[in-house]
């Protein structure tokens, strides 16, 4: 029992989330230490398991490293780490080798997958299971990591706070060390002791009222980094996509890239073709044009949506390469050979997070992060299609790997008196902290619904100063009624601790964008249309202590 009186448990690697980034680093970091992945519900529920269109890799005959390079470069509008995107790239091609090796069935086309195009990309390099790619992967990893004896995997867990010896190391002048997590486990607050901690949690969508995102995806990584004193980059690029259903009584859900990428087609509601007044490619631009051309259109016609085309396809083909799409528009009335699909843009990615190393590390001494939580900065200003898994796979193996060694740098019987002390500060900080989270439903999902709206209007994909003063002030007042509401009972609630979270990132992202008077990549403001190199060549840095700061590439 920890000092406090709650339960708890060690590990040697924790890590935290079930999509492809942590499913990946699960099994590197097996190959050398014990291993306890906690996910939020299930192991399938994850932005990875929903994922479309494919995974970006060189294996097509006419493809080379530096055209994917180039290509990933060029999306992120000058901001990427290249040394990030060429480790992205060229080990890449391993993770995805190794993959298929492990029974991922993508489809094939003679001896070579079947490739296919989407938006930004130069060649066809994009491999592929239907448009159910992201299940395809998921599936694969998680028998992998069902099978694997060095692997404990805990479902329906919530992960509240890092566990930090912060007050312990500032006052020493040392570095901040994480010991693991506070997390909900069957209605009870427990602490999971690690010697290394990863972050794989993904996105952050549902801060949104209009997302591709499950449910899951309240920013909750995002803001429990940012707590513990992480410090967090490009906060201000959230990636839209320009085509999620739009139809009453549907779900969220994606209509893939890879739509357009087979010949797909956008009109407005007077039938008329519009992307290629807005870009030379067409509907085959980056993502963040054909999302401002969508909105732009939408507005011009005072029509909440536009469509996209589809039907001059043959029937056979469209049904059986998007059968997913296929089959959740038939349940809502449309036949996506002969109808077309109501779209609008969604939220979809956010380029920024945790900021890392090329080894996933962060500046919290035994934290690792991957996935799309982390920002190393392979995709800069906007996400080149299809990157997205091909960095899980990357990252999450080297920080499965990187935190196994670190976690083996501890004795391997015993526990250091050091790490001891650190634990038992950070839990009984941490626990006092989580004891006051607790308040009425209804009023939390009244919060909830406002910080929602007001990102909506005002931090979603065209952004003026004004705006984003507006809603600034607008969550500080949601900030001082969240404190308001809170009782101070014993249980904490997970709806009222996703409400923290989904506030503490609307407020890096409303900050971040605000501070860039510039347009770049996703991140589009009205009052400052162009983009500036002269003075915003650089990211914007912001820390839980300290106003956002501009700091180099």
């Amino acid at each position: 029992m920890n000092p406090e009186g709650h339960p708890n448990w060690d590990t040697d690697v924790l890590i935290i989330g079930s999509g492809a980034a942590g499913l990946r680093a699960a099994l590197a970091a097996s190959e050398h230490a014990n291993v306890t992945l906690i996910t939020k519900t299930t192991l399938t529920e994850s932005n990875t398991h929903y994922a479309q269109g494919g995974i970006a890799v060189v294996m097509n005959l006419d493809d080379t490293i530096a055209l994917h390079i180039k290509d990933t470069c060029d999306a992120g509008a000058g901001l990427c780490d290249v040394e990030a995107v060429e480790m992205m790239v060229s080990e890449g091609i391993p993770r995805v080798a190794e993959l298929l090796e492990w029974g991922a069935n993508f489809d094939w086309e003679g001896t070579l997958p079947r490739f296919t195009q989407e938006a930004a990309h130069s060649r066809r390099r994009i491999v592929h299971k239907g448009d159910a790619t992201g299940r395809e992967t998921t599936d694969v990893l998680i028998q992998r990591v069902l099978n694997t004896e060095r692997i404990h995997v805990l479902q329906n867990t919530f992960a509240i706070d890092l566990l930090t010896d912060a007050d312990i190391a500032k006052a020493r002048g040392e570095t901040v060390t994480c010991y693991g997590v506070t997390a909900i486990v069957e209605g009870e607050v427990v602490c999971i002791r690690a010697r290394a901690t990863i972050l794989a949690t993904g996105g952050l969508g549902r801060v949104y009222p209009c997302t591709s995102n499950p449910k899951v995806a309240t920013g909750d990584g995002f803001a429990a980094a940012w707590r513990a004193g992480c410090e967090m980059v490009d906060m201000e690029f959230v990636q839209f996509h320009p085509t999620t259903l739009y139809l009453d009584g549907a779900p969220n859900f994606l209509i893939s890239e890879a739509v357009r990428g087979e010949g797909g087609k956008l009109i407005n509601i007077r039938g008329e073709r519009f992307m290629e007044k807005y870009h030379e490619k067409g509907e085959l631009a980056p993502r963040d044009i054909v999302s401002r051309s969508n909105q732009k259109e939408m507005e011009l016609t005072a029509f909440p949506c536009v469509y996209l085309d589809i039907t001059h396809k043959p029937a056979e083909f469209i049904h059986e390469r998007f059968p997913t799409i296929s089959d959740t528009t038939r349940r809502y009335g449309l036949d996506i050979s002969v109808d077309l699909i109501p779209v609008r843009p969604g939220a979809h990615f956010m380029m920024g997070g945790i900021r890392t190393n090329t080894d996933t590390e962060t500046n919290l001494k035994g934290l690792y992060a991957c996935g799309e939580v982390a920002c190393t900065g392979v995709h800069g200003a906007n996400r080149l299609a299809s990157n997205s898994l091909l960095e899980c796979l990357v990252y999450g193996t080297r920080a499965g790997t990187n935190a196994a060694t670190f976690a083996n740098s501890y004795q391997s019987s015993v526990i250091s008196a050091q790490f001891q002390e650190g634990f038992e500060a950070a839990t009984r900080h941490s626990l006092n902290d989580n004891r006051k989270l607790k308040t009425d439903d209804y009023s939390i999902e009244a919060i909830k619904d406002a910080i929602q709206e007001t990102l909506w209007e005002n931090v979603s994909i065209e952004r003026n100063g004004e705006g984003l003063r507006q809603t600034l002030a607008e969550l500080e007042d949601l900030t001082e009624h969240l404190e308001a509401v809170r009782a101070t009972p014993e249980m904490t609630t997970i709806s009222m601790i996703e409400t923290v979270n989904m506030l503490d990132v609307a407020l890096m992202i409303t900050r971040s964008a605000l501070m860039r008077t510039e347009s770049r990549g996703a991140h589009y403001r009205a009052d400052c249309p162009t983009q500036d190199d002269t003075n915003w060549h650089h990211r914007i840095l912001i820390t839980h202590d300290n106003s956002p700061e501009v700091i180099p590439l």
